[in-house]
């Protein structure tokens, strides 16, 4: 069953674009920022760049977290996070309708209750769209370079049942976990599914996948939602 959502707009104003987005009691800031510069092997290529960024504050988990930047370099999960995240966003983004620019997304999670590199990817999705809308009345560019939206959903079983949406303590206890990344017109970005000290069937990964398709079709039409009462912009 899918937990409630909420994504608040405007949530810090020194970005481009802001929004918290609560999961739950999963609550995430993700803040977009633009630098007119790209990675060296995008140099000359007529395109941009969007790449993201992802960290924990010490308090959002009832024990608290060192700080990563105590120990000098961040863990191999937020790595893979932080990859995720933009991966997830470059597959719906036209690089060449932003030459030269680099959108950093930030997603900080101040409270965590289970998904929240779903949430992230979700919260991130609607912050960037505000951002390049806000790029194009500045006249930074010419369209949106977001050619449609994206979300994403944690899905898994739990006491043999398929659960969407699982909070900390059915994802610690889970015996399969995935994560789902899906566009707006249905296509996949990404699957990671790993049973956990067990395994799962075809029948259950089609199961898995069927439940998270529906909920991930609801988060883009609240994503739609929001937009379109923000703005008044036709998505």
């Amino acid at each position: 069953m899918q937990r409630k959502i909420k994504i608040i707009t405007d949530y810090i104003s020194n970005p481009e674009s802001s929004i918290l987005i609560e999961s739950g009691n999963t609550k995430v800031i993700c803040n977009v920022t633009l630098d007119h510069s790209v990675p060296v092997f995008l140099k000359d290529t007529g395109k941009g760049w969007v790449t993201a960024e992802y960290s924990m504050l010490p308090s959002a988990t009832k024990t608290r977290n060192r700080r990563e930047v105590i120990s000098g370099k961040i863990s191999g999960r937020t790595a893979e996070i932080q990859r995720m995240i933009g991966r997830s966003l470059r597959a719906v983004i036209d690089l060449t309708k932003m030459p030269g620019y680099t959108a950093v997304i930030d997603c900080d999670v101040i409270q965590a209750d289970g998904g929240t590199r779903s949430a992230s990817i979700t919260g991130a999705g609607v912050a960037l769209y505000f951002a390049f809308e806000n790029y194009i009345k500045k006249g930074i560019f010419n369209e949106n370079p977001m050619k449609e939206l994206v979300a994403a959903i944690s899905v898994g079983m739990y006491k043999d049942t398929v659960v969407v949406d699982m909070d900390h303590e059915m994802d610690q206890n889970a015996q399969v976990d995935m994560n789902i990344v899906m566009t707006e017109s249905g296509k996949y970005v990404e699957i990671q599914g790993t049973g956990e000290e067990c395994w799962f069937t075809r029948e259950q990964m089609n199961d898995m996948l069927n439940k998270a398709e529906i909920v991930i079709k609801n988060l883009i039409n609240y994503q739609k939602e929001v937009i379109r009462s923000k703005n008044n912009f036709s998505v």
